[in-house]
């Protein structure tokens, strides 16, 4: 097993499942015509904390663990208002990936690796709630359920071998 992945985030996460906000969004149907459906987003302290997050988690800690992952989240609130939620902490350690056009086909492309690939990975949590009114925070420890191999790269691509020579 490699090591575990550990770190703290400062700053108060907000509960993504009963903060959300409605917007009106503009879309075209088949025909061209422009149609509008609701549709709920996160609210705007969830928004503005996934930024601030990514700021601090350090560069050792962006892996891409590749599997099952099980975290240990602790998750100090200023008050004991806000419902335990590890949902914004999750979005932030993940990889970004955006979709690009590459000789005519698309291709999904790595903008910002994380701590694993998407939060799907993870198959055990272990989240606790704490309170600390100076300094809100969460502290994370990630591990992977399933051992590690780091990717080998060939001195030479296989296709350059000669069969004969070996």
């Amino acid at each position: 097993m490699s090591a575990p992945i550990v770190f703290t985030i400062h700053g108060e996460p907000a509960s993504k499942a009963n903060s959300r906000d409605i917007v009106t969004r503009r879309y075209r149907d088949d025909t061209g015509r422009v149609k509008t459906r609701p549709m709920s987003i996160k609210s705007e302290k969830a928004r503005a904390f996934e930024p601030a997050a990514l700021l601090q988690i350090p560069a050792h800690c962006r892996v891409e663990l590749t599997g099952a992952v099980r975290v240990f989240i602790r998750i100090y609130y200023a008050t004991e208002r806000p419902d335990l939620d590890e949902s914004v902490i999750l979005d932030a350690m993940q990889s970004r990936y955006r979709t690009v056009k590459r000789n005519g086909r698309e291709a999904r492309e790595c903008v910002r690796k994380g701590c694993f690939a998407n939060d799907r990975q993870v198959r055990e949590k272990h989240v606790f709630h704490g309170i600390d009114a100076a300094d809100p925070r969460a502290e994370i420890r990630v591990e992977p359920m399933t051992p590690q191999q780091i990717a080998l790269s060939l001195a030479c691509p296989i296709e350059a071998l000669d069969p004969l020579e070996v």
